[in-house]
């Protein structure tokens, strides 16, 4: 049976305030360390290895043009690092530096440290359920995310 309409606008607006509220409650602890926007970037070149900006951009679901300032930010802070391509001396790959892991990591500490004390009237089944829920939702965007990035880099 299809999803009613009025739960899917329900649904997206609970979406849209838990990305609200995250970013607020959450990343407010970490941004003497590092503004947010360059955390979720760092986050994803860290979980997705050595890679060109490109493989990048489409890992994030947004533009390569959008992720470039980005990039250039974490470099001249010394948390990424630009090398040749050894498949193509036109391009180059990204990856995190040492200084760029451990900085993901203090962000990383601060997160769970907040959040932890934020759950502490959840018990573990409530917090694995949310896991379950929260992958299966991802997993259910995360080809319309892909396909949205990919007409927006064409």
């Amino acid at each position: 049976m299809p999803v009613r309409t009025e739960t899917a606008h329900e649904l997206v607006d609970a979406i849209f305030l838990l990305g609200r509220t995250m970013r607020s409650a959450l990343a407010h602890n970490e941004t003497a360390v590092l503004p947010n926007t360059l955390v979720g970037v760092l986050i994803l070149l860290a979980r997705t290895g050595e890679c060109r900006p490109s493989e990048l951009a489409a890992e994030m679901c947004v533009s390569q043009s959008s992720l470039s300032r980005q990039i250039g930010e974490l470099v001249e802070r010394g948390l990424v690092e630009r090398r040749p391509d050894p498949g193509d001396r036109r391009a180059h790959t990204l990856r995190c530096t040492r200084k760029g892991l451990d900085v993901l990591e203090s962000v990383r500490e601060l997160r769970t440290e907040r959040l932890s004390a934020e759950l502490a009237d959840w018990d573990q089944q409530q917090v694995d359920d949310a896991i379950a829920v929260l992958r299966r939702l991802n997993a259910s965007l995360l080809p319309i995310a892909t396909a949205t990035a990919q007409r927006t880099s064409s």
